[in-house]
């Protein structure tokens, strides 16, 4: 158990501190630089930003999950989905560099916070445990999908990222699902929303 605190601190100050990496190829890098004003810059830079809190988010919840978890199906389920969510986590952070923007100030408690979440939905077991991973990518995959009507139509570079994004979450839930995942109740899903309203008006500006 104290390896794997270790391992956690560790990928946690990752997460937050160091530059994601990707193996796959960036969405939209072989798109042009659009012509953007630059009130429509910074807001599309904020718009990345908030894509790239949601990713600290994710992988604070698949830690979480996995840590009180002894599934290792489950385990590698959130594994796999959260290597994606670091691919996802550089291509924000390289645009949001792109559009002249900064990361949330707000990080750090982002993550701590989500992890604890991650590990709360693990304790009542590896159906509600797997039910929250797919609503959690239900409601990013909605979230994206709104910010595909906010973003300038010409930022075509931020535009194909933010598609391929909501691509993998739709993948992520599916697994969820067929490895058992449960329904959860409205009050959970509502607060599920609730939270993450907060978390994204709040990172658009800082």
């Amino acid at each position: 158990m104290i390896d794997q605190l270790i391992i956690g601190f560790d990928r946690a100050l990752r997460t937050v501190f160091a530059n994601a990496h990707t193996v796959r190829p960036v969405p939209g890098e072989a798109q042009p630089e659009a012509e953007m004003s630059e009130e429509e810059r910074r807001h599309a830079a904020a718009l990345m930003r908030v894509n790239h809190c949601g990713e600290i988010c994710a992988q604070a919840l698949y830690q979480g999950q996995a840590l009180m978890s002894d599934n290792e199906g489950i385990k590698k389920a959130l594994a796999g989905a959260a290597q994606e969510e670091t691919e996802h986590l550089a291509w924000t952070e390289r645009r949001i560099a792109e559009l002249g923007g900064r990361k949330s100030l707000l990080n750090p408690l982002w993550y701590g916070g989500s992890l604890a979440i991650g590990m709360l939905a693990a304790r009542f077991g590896d159906r509600a445990n797997l039910g929250f991973l797919a609503e959690t990518e239900r409601q990013v995959e909605a979230h994206l999908k709104s910010h595909l009507t906010r973003l300038p139509e010409q930022d075509l570079r931020s535009r194909e990222i933010v598609e391929q994004m909501k691509v993998d979450e739709v993948a992520h839930a599916e697994t969820a699902l067929q490895l058992g995942g449960v329904e959860l109740p409205g009050p959970v899903k509502a607060a599920m929303k609730a939270s993450s309203k907060l978390m994204t008006g709040v990172a658009y500006w800082v």
